[in-house]
């Protein structure tokens, strides 16, 4: 055999092996949630199918978020985008990836969660407190703020995952199974605290606790109202309804103003709590809630 029939043969079978290889990167694909919350629920389900791109970083206000050019790209490339469903942002989002786009599939993550609609004053009949929140002019779309929900959410997502890749159902169900497991689990820790609760009230700056509210029997009172910083006298009827009720948990947002949350937590000698419902850590985030509200952080 000749030297350059050799050469050509070898040259021939490393050309074919690495075509028979290509990188892991090729092979996995890309799926697009807004934000990580979503992304911890999907991750688990998907487990190394797919990678999760997520566009709102912990710590960023969802309602009014930007989007970087690279994440409009990795939009661009993902198999689907699993929106959460009540932020008008979203629509904003969809509406420039699909020019782009068109074939990307949109998956509600919210599909069959009934929304909590346009809050109203607090009302003074006991039985019914757990269904308002106070001074909340619109509804809530925090809908991932409670177990409930999150089942919901899970199971839309893996719904969507089977539809998307059948091939990989095994996994996927087992996977899910899991999390729901792992969901109902933080769902025991938290009715665990609650029980031990001195109040079943509790005050935050933005309403986004609604769904957590109405599940477990809690009152929510907002202290932004209608969106906007409240007057003199909204806060003291604020502060006046918390001492009646023995409120002494005040939660605040890292992406909100803090300073009457800071005023009130004085004025009714309660502590502020801060929480970060954009965590990726969406079990600790829960657990820590309801442990607040236990009095025991």
């Amino acid at each position: 055999m000749s030297y350059k029939l050799v050469v050509t043969m070898i040259l021939l079978g490393i050309l074919s092996l690495s075509g028979c290889k290509p990188s892991k990167a090729d092979k996995i694909r890309t799926l697009s949630v807004t934000i990580e919350p979503q992304k911890y629920f999907l991750s688990k389900i998907a487990g190394d199918h797919y990678q999760i791109n997520c566009i709102v970083p912990s710590g960023s206000n969802p309602e009014s978020a930007d989007f970087t050019p690279s994440q409009m790209m990795a939009m661009d490339k993902s198999v689907a985008y699993f929106k959460i469903g009540y932020l008008g942002i979203e629509n904003t989002l969809i509406d420039k990836v699909s020019q782009s786009n068109p074939e990307l599939k949109i998956v509600n993550c919210s599909q069959g969660i009934e929304p909590i609609g346009d809050a109203h004053i607090h009302c003074e009949d006991d039985s019914h407190k757990h269904n308002h929140t106070y001074g909340h002019a619109g509804g809530d779309p925090h809908t991932w703020s409670s177990v409930r929900s999150a089942k919901i959410i899970a199971e839309n997502m893996y719904k969507a995952l089977l539809e998307l890749d059948g091939e990989n159902e095994a996994d996927y169900t087992a996977n899910y199974n899991k999390l729901v497991s792992g969901i109902n689990n933080t769902d025991s820790i938290i009715k665990s605290y609650l029980d031990k609760a001195p109040s079943k009230s509790f005050i935050i700056y933005h309403p986004a606790l609604s769904y957590f509210a109405d599940e477990y029997g809690l009152t929510q009172y907002s202290i932004e109202y209608e969106g906007k910083n409240p007057s003199p006298s909204q806060l003291k009827e604020l502060i006046d309804k918390a001492k009646a009720e023995g409120v002494k948990v005040v939660f605040i947002q890292q992406e909100f103003d803090t300073k009457n949350a800071e005023t009130v937590a004085e004025a009714i000698n309660g502590k502020t709590i801060r929480i970060n419902l954009l965590s990726y850590n969406w079990d600790e985030e829960m657990i820590k809630i309801a442990k607040a509200l236990a009095q025991e952080n």
